[in-house]
């Protein structure tokens, strides 16, 4: 067969004819995910009781249905106003709620904006010292990382800094 004809044949009718494999297959949207957009949606949660971000913008967080006008704290059974205005306000004090729990919780996803930024040390410390797990992300994954251990049943609580200028609704 000429050359010519063998490109003009799909991939599969090059290699049954005896052709070099194609390599430059143009992706599409439908090939690849990465070219989708991904959504999720919430038909209907597992318990009235469990809390589930639902989305974010620059001035908040829609958690369980209800917007929360800025940085915020997700408790196990409570949704809260947190008096923190960037991560550089996470502190001893404020990271106080946290370890005052009963039951305590086991972990907690704190999110600091845009990026993940680093916290003092020792705020850290005594957070593992009370025995809770902090896992400090950038609040997109924070949000995603909390819904993710509530749904696995997992005592959890969040502390949200809204990133700016984004938006993600779910």
């Amino acid at each position: 067969m000429a050359v010519a004809a063998l490109r003009l044949l799909g991939p599969a009718a090059r290699r049954a004819a005896g052709g070099v494999p194609c390599r430059a297959h143009r992706l599409t949207p439908a090939d690849d995910e990465l070219y989708q957009r991904t959504r999720v949606t919430v038909l209907e949660p597992e318990s009235p009781n469990t809390v589930f971000i639902e989305g974010y913008t620059s001035r908040g967080f829609t958690v369980s249905g209800d917007f929360v006008v800025g940085p915020c704290a997700i408790l196990p059974r409570a949704i809260l106003q947190w008096n923190v205005g960037s991560y550089r306000d996470i502190s001893h004090e404020s990271l106080s709620l946290f370890r005052l729990l009963e039951p305590q919780i086991e972990i907690l996803v704190l999110g600091t904006g845009d990026r993940v930024e680093r916290l003092h040390p020792a705020v850290l410390k005594q957070m593992r010292e009370c025995g809770i797990a902090v896992e400090v992300q950038d609040t997109p994954n924070a949000c995603a990382t909390f819904n993710f251990l509530t749904s696995e049943k997992r005592v959890a609580a969040a502390g949200l800094i809204p990133p700016r200028g984004t938006y993600m609704g779910m």
